[in-house]
């Protein structure tokens, strides 16, 4: 005998308008004004609904965030120089965070983090310090482009969170900054 799972059957059709109506609430107003009121009128759905499959509204935030539907694709460019790489990828978060929804939901997702851990780590990951980042820098040392030796993940944190306090601090951001900061995280680190 086939045991049935108890409670309703998880609609994928909702479980989408939920996420959708959460990233595009979160966007418009940030993580300390996302109410699942709000998500469950958008969704079209009981706010019951909501709880019955996500405790809290972090929980629903780090499932967007996994779902790739709050941040956009920051994947590190492979040019063979690594510091060029290294600039414009900082330079594209620079012009995120340009832009006010860009900077508030970085501060939302930074505010989401401190709340809950596994936002914290998919923020980590999305942001590409375990990946991205310090899989180009591993491959910019067997390129010679690196000096061996050379504290990847540490290169790879100073760099991203260096961009973090901008955000958090509401720091301008000017031309050439993102070449001035890469410069500084690489220091000592690039080869001659």
């Amino acid at each position: 005998m086939s045991q049935r799972r108890r409670g309703a059957v998880r609609s994928e059709a909702a479980r989408v308008a939920i996420l959708r109506a959460t990233a595009h609430l979160f966007q418009a107003s940030g993580y300390d004004n996302l109410a699942m009121e709000s998500i469950a009128a958008e969704a079209g759905v009981a706010k019951q609904t909501i709880y019955r499959w996500w405790p809290s509204k972090s929980a629903l935030v780090a499932e967007c965030l996994l779902e790739g539907l709050l941040m956009p694709d920051l994947g590190l460019p492979d040019t063979g120089d690594v510091k060029a790489d290294l600039i414009a990828w900082t330079d594209r978060i620079f012009t995120i965070l340009r832009e006010p929804s860009g900077e508030s939901l970085v501060r939302s997702l930074i505010a989401a983090a401190t709340e809950n851990a596994d936002i914290g780590r998919r923020l980590h990951d999305s942001l590409g310090t375990e990946s991205s980042v310090t899989g180009r820098l591993a491959d910019a040392v067997e390129a010679g482009q690196l000096r061996d030796g050379s504290r990847l993940q540490e290169i790879a944190e100073a760099l991203v969170g260096a961009v973090l306090l901008r955000a958090l601090g509401r720091i301008p951001i000017a031309a050439g900054d993102a070449e001035r900061l890469v410069d500084t995280v690489l220091g000592g680190a690039l080869a001659r």
